[in-house]
């Protein structure tokens, strides 16, 4: 998904961009302004609320704000991004922005500013004023709007600096120009963005082979925290005897050794072109965690596979398993098989409830051949790819 606030002084050509950004890119425009405009105009029970604001002359508060962008957000599920103009105004709504993206499992991908001196700005300007016939567009009130949104958005230009996705533009060429410059930041930003896949399923529905093949195909780090914790248990790391130690008893490993194991692995790849997540979360709580562990990163879940598979089809594949190599503890006999599935659903469908209001969870057939199973995933994966990309 492509997510960009596009930024710049009073006519510093923002109007003009936003068109060619929304053709050419297929985005959705929220400009709150207009928005909120539509909401007073519908006399929605929020657009009510910011009239009765508005005529007593106050400022419409961020929590009506937060509301009409949301509404607007949700209104296209199937978007492939948004561009905010005249959003996020100040370093709150900033905060703001961040929240309402990662709700829908996304970021933003970039804020491009459009920098234009302010002796050109008021030039064009005053220029506007008299084709259009402006007599309340002064010089003294420009150089006052110029002042008060340089006071506004100082604070979030370094707040989008500080998270390496600030581009600055030089709005001072021809039109065709500045947007080509815009495109080119835009490609650059994109190949930055992280495909980030989280594959459920029971156990025996295949999720692991899957996961792995899928990873190699797309440069992916596979991430399995079982995979990880065992690791660490077979170094004989300080980690690893603590892990040793807790399984031994039969307790739970905490979530701060897998958030320092998965911390790690992140870092270790930088070059990445995404991380698939295998048996992590397991919990609602880890599911935070995750969509904490990737914010830090600037990125987000990208999609969400479940493998579907009978439970009459899953014992029997799991009893199989049992008499190989590759056997678990639970494999030992049906009734321990059944109990598994029954804690693994009790855990992860709460999980899956969570995901599916935020986004849709793609449910994969898992029944036939493993390159079937896989074909069926990379046709998911490509649409994705092209929505995040």
């Amino acid at each position: 998904m492509l997510n960009i606030a596009l930024f710049g002084p009073p006519g510093a050509g923002k109007g003009t961009q936003s068109k060619l950004l929304i053709e050419n890119y297929n985005l959705i425009y929220i400009a709150t302004g207009d928005i909120l405009r539509a909401e007073i105009a519908e006399k929605t029970e929020l657009g009510l609320e910011a009239k009765h604001i508005i005529e007593k002359g106050g400022l419409v508060s961020d929590e009506i704000i937060v509301q009409i962008i949301e509404k607007k957000i949700k209104m296209h599920p199937e978007s492939s991004g948004f561009l905010f103009d005249g959003f996020p105004r100040t370093l709150v709504q900033a905060y703001i922005l961040e929240g309402l993206l990662l709700r829908v499992h996304s970021s933003l991908t970039s804020l491009i500013s459009l920098e234009v001196p302010k002796e050109e700005s008021v030039k064009r300007l005053l220029k506007r004023a008299e084709i259009e016939n402006r007599k309340d567009d002064t010089k003294e009130i420009i150089q006052n709007r110029l002042k008060e949104y340089d006071n506004k958005t100082v604070p979030v230009i370094s707040f989008y600096k500080e998270k390496n996705n600030y581009i600055g533009i030089d709005g001072t060429g021809k039109i065709e120009d500045v947007f080509s410059e815009v495109q080119e930041s835009i490609e650059i930003a994109l190949r930055k963005v992280l495909l980030n896949v989280v594959i459920f399923g029971y156990p025996g529905a295949g999720r692991g082979t899957q996961a792995q093949i899928l990873a190699e195909k797309y440069n992916l780090t596979y991430l399995s925290t079982g995979d990880m914790l065992q690791e660490e248990i077979k170094k004989a790391s300080s980690l690893g005897k603590r892990v040793e130690r807790l399984m031994e008893k039969g307790a739970l490993v905490p979530d701060e050794i897998v958030i320092k194991l998965i911390e790690k692995r992140i870092e270790m790849n930088p070059d990445t072109n995404g991380f698939i997540f295998k048996g992590f979360p397991r919990t609602m709580v880890q599911a935070y965690i995750l969509d904490g562990l990737l914010l830090k990163i600037n990125s987000s879940i990208s999609c969400i596979f479940n493998i579907n598979v009978p439970h009459l089809e899953l014992v029997k594949r799991l009893a199989l398993r049992g008499k190989t190599e590759n056997r678990m503890e639970y494999d030992s006999n049906t009734e321990t098989i059944v109990e598994r599935l029954q804690e693994h659903e009790k855990k992860t469908q709460p999980i899956l409830k969570y995901y599916k209001k935020q986004s849709p969870v793609i449910d994969i057939d898992g029944l036939g051949k493993k390159d079937e199973i896989f074909q069926s995933l990379i046709k998911e994966v490509e649409k994705v790819i092209k929505k995040v990309r």
